[in-house]
């Protein structure tokens, strides 16, 4: 009997990988066994591998050749593996970008006629209901643009706040009486008269930086380029076509109205003034994922050492309540970064308000993230992860560079992703657009729901997968014994 105590506890600690000295008996006894060492000729047919000796041995050294093997097809899997996730994730990100010229007509517009029957008013009308429907531009490159009646929207103000509210993404306002103001002005000699008066651009940059700079904006200063050229230099030849010399002379005192009549102001409702805004919209939430699961990995080589001795119920709370405290510093800090660069935080609230909510708002977006690689970790283990996280990060980063609708349908998707809504609350914070903040703070909310499930869930599995496999061993290390103890006996 003394003799199979210390087998017993020296299998159990094996089969459980408890200590180092159990791994290396347990090693020791597979070589010994399976390769045959000591029972085998040393040379010729049935010879035993040699043993491998710690740093003697180059890399073609025949003696670790099934090293060199294991080496080998743990390179090639890796390789593999990662292009086949290359062409998972990457065609995703390609295809955001890749088609967003061919759904410009998708950003709304309007126009608004507030000069009537003026000839300016009913000209920009001909010509914004001819782009619309793609005359004179090259295919999908122009806005959609709607005729909006001027009472609707009666002042600059209501305007402006439509924009805002993002009921449009841009609008063109052809003022009132614009065409009476410049025939009076060449009349009485007017040299105060303002050209740039006669119609208003409006675009709300800070909504997308994106769509507007590269759409948006030079699409409608285009159009708008065109057709008031166009009707100025008709409507000066009408002009220098009826008067007398009188009319020239008066007209003279203000030049303007006949070397440039008519004129553009555009208004950048909520311009994107910093651009270290771009690090917090898009970039920074890449490393908000990162660093989450950074922590995602410690907390898995930690957990490791207590989470034998803990029941289901301390392990799963473990498993989430100590990396969602985690994020608190880690994200105040992160949030910090921004103070120095002037960010503008008191852009819709008090600047300490903004700069709290920030704060508030990057945590949930943290923990969606980093929670959601807290879960996968259970099931892909160390070894896989980091396929996951590319994955996560290419698809959340995928419907945040651009508006959603530019993007193939396919993308509808993003709108419940967590990088869109804080990224879409971080822009009502810094740049004052529309508030939906609400709505971004439940989509982030159901994810770290959904991640509380999915960690409990998978720890569940594994822990009933563990303890299924050490009761198996047992079983058979028990049926081990037992038949020594017969031999013993008999």
């Amino acid at each position: 009997m003394s003799t199979q105590t210390p087998t017993r506890k020296r299998s159990r600690e094996s089969a459980a990988g408890r200590t180092m000295n159990s791994g290396t008996e347990e090693r020791e006894e597979a070589y010994l066994g399976d390769e045959g060492v000591g029972t085998r000729p040393a040379e010729g047919p049935g010879a035993a591998h040699m043993q491998p000796v710690k740093y003697q041995h180059h890399f073609w050294d025949p003696e670790i050749a099934h090293l060199r093997q294991v080496y080998t097809k743990m390179i090639v899997a890796a390789t593999i593996l990662m292009i086949l996730m290359m062409w998972f994730a990457l065609p995703v990100y390609w295809g955001s970008l890749g088609e967003t010229s061919a759904h410009v007509p998708n950003l709304k517009g309007w126009v608004i006629n507030r000069d009537g029957d003026g000839a300016l008013g009913q000209a920009i009308v001909q010509a914004f209901e001819a782009n619309s429907r793609g005359e004179g531009v090259a295919p999908k490159q122009h806005l959609t643009w709607t005729i909006v009646d001027p009472s609707q929207y009666p002042t600059d103000d209501d305007v402006g706040n439509a924009i805002v509210d993002e009921q449009a993404w841009a609008a063109v306002v052809v003022n009132t009486a614009a065409t009476q103001a410049l025939v009076t002005a060449r009349s009485t000699g007017n040299s105060s008269y303002d050209p740039l008066s006669a119609i208003t651009f409006y675009y709300n940059q800070g909504r997308n930086e994106v769509a507007a700079n590269s759409f948006i904006v030079p699409l409608t200063t285009a159009l708008l380029q065109t057709s008031v050229g166009k009707f100025s230099a008709q409507f000066t030849g009408q002009w220098l076509a009826s008067v007398t010399g009188t009319d020239v002379t008066t007209a003279s005192r203000a030049p303007q109205t006949v070397s440039q009549p008519f004129g553009v102001t555009p208004i950048n409702l909520r311009p994107f003034t910093k651009t270290v805004s771009t690090a917090i919209l898009l970039v920074g939430q890449i490393y908000i994922t990162i660093f989450a699961f950074v922590i995602t990995m410690a907390h898995d080589a930690a957990r490791g050492v207590i989470s034998p001795f803990l029941t289901f119920k301390s392990y799963a709370k473990m498993r989430i309540i100590v990396p969602m405290i985690a994020y608190i510093p880690i994200s105040f800090s992160y949030a910090m970064i921004s103070l120095p660069f002037k960010v503008t935080f008191g852009a819709k609230f008090s600047y300490a308000g903004g700069f709290f909510i920030f704060w508030l708002y990057i945590y949930m977006g943290m923990a969606a993230l980093g929670l959601s690689t807290e879960a996968m970790v259970t099931i892909l283990t160390p070894r896989f992860i980091a396929n996951f996280l590319l994955v996560l990060i290419i698809y959340n980063v995928s419907v945040a560079s651009v508006p959603i609708i530019l993007q193939p349908s396919f993308y509808r998707w993003g709108y419940g992703f967590p990088v869109f809504n804080l990224s879409q609350t971080v822009r009502t914070i810094i740049f004052n657009t529309k508030s939906h903040m609400g709505l971004n703070a439940g989509v982030l909310i159901c994810w770290m729901v959904l991640n509380f499930a999915t960690i409990t869930l998978f720890t569940w599995f594994i822990r009933k997968r563990t303890l299924n496999e050490e009761r198996a061993q047992e079983r058979a290390l028990e049926k081990d014994v037992s038949g020594e103890e017969q031999k013993t006996e008999a």
